[in-house]
């Protein structure tokens, strides 16, 4: 199996810089939500090291549940506008302060399909924590 330094052509944000904001985040989190009852969403699988940081420095107590969600097609290396859930949560959502924590917003399919479901399922409060957001590449808004 190669490295993937190996395979780098640069790097982009080095992890110090990446993992001081996620510190950041947490704090900002934190103080958003001091009451608790937070429940963190992860989309699967590349969301999973992200929420990890960012639960360390989330301060307010929180449970967390996972979704494995797909836009691209088998092979694809870009969206194909539809998505589809793999894996459902198993918590019930309804008047829950949700946070769905995503690695990367790139088309912006995937997140806008998500946001479109749990929307329906009526939490409390439903917002979105990403790492890295690519706004350039957007086709899809969130409702």
């Amino acid at each position: 199996m190669q490295r993937y330094q190996d395979v780098l052509a640069e790097i982009l944000i080095d992890t110090e810089t990446l993992q001081a904001r996620v510190k950041e985040l947490g704090a900002q989190i934190s103080a958003d939500y001091p009451e608790g009852e937070l429940l963190l969403i992860c989309i699967l699988r590349g969301g999973v090291p992200f929420m990890v940081d960012l639960s360390r420095h989330i301060t307010t107590p929180h449970m967390m549940d996972f979704m494995a969600v797909s836009s691209y097609g088998v092979g694809a290396r870009t969206s194909t506008g539809s998505a589809r859930v793999t894996l459902d949560l198993q918590t019930d959502i309804r008047d829950k302060n949700v946070l769905l924590i995503e690695d990367i917003v790139d088309s912006g399919h995937t997140i806008a399909s998500v946001l479109s479901m749990l929307e329906t399922r009526q939490p409390r409060t439903l917002r979105v924590c990403t790492l890295l957001d690519k706004p350039e590449r957007r086709e899809a808004r969130p409702p």
